[in-house]
């Protein structure tokens, strides 16, 4: 004969684990916010670059954004990610007709 299954227990686990992996998100993306240097922005001028970014952006702009960010990964800091207009967020962001609120610059963390 079969066990029966403990469905709330389950349930339970299942909750359990969206909420650390939910906590373990919010936690990187603080960590990401400070190792960027975005931390000295003000919530205001952090959020509405954000909003931008989600709002209004293209696919090959989206490419670029995300090699950027592998580049940030891959060598620790915005310095290691380039200076080209493809690593300039705010020159870029022009071209694209978005606005930025900050630009990273060699050397600030």
């Amino acid at each position: 004969m079969r066990k029966p299954r403990d469905f709330d227990a389950e349930l339970k686990a299942l909750n359990d684990r969206a909420r650390t992996l939910k906590d373990r998100k919010v936690k990187q993306l603080g960590e990401l916010v400070i190792a960027t240097g975005a931390d000295a922005l003000d919530i205001d001028t952090l959020a509405g670059g954000l909003l931008a970014m989600v709002k209004d952006i293209k696919a090959e702009r989206k490419e670029g954004l995300r090699k950027t960010g592998a580049a940030f990964f891959r060598g620790g800091g915005p310095e290691e990610s380039g200076r080209g207009t493809e690593a300039n967020p705010a020159a870029t962001a022009e071209a694209d007709g978005l606005t930025q609120p900050f630009e990273l610059k060699a050397g600030e963390n």
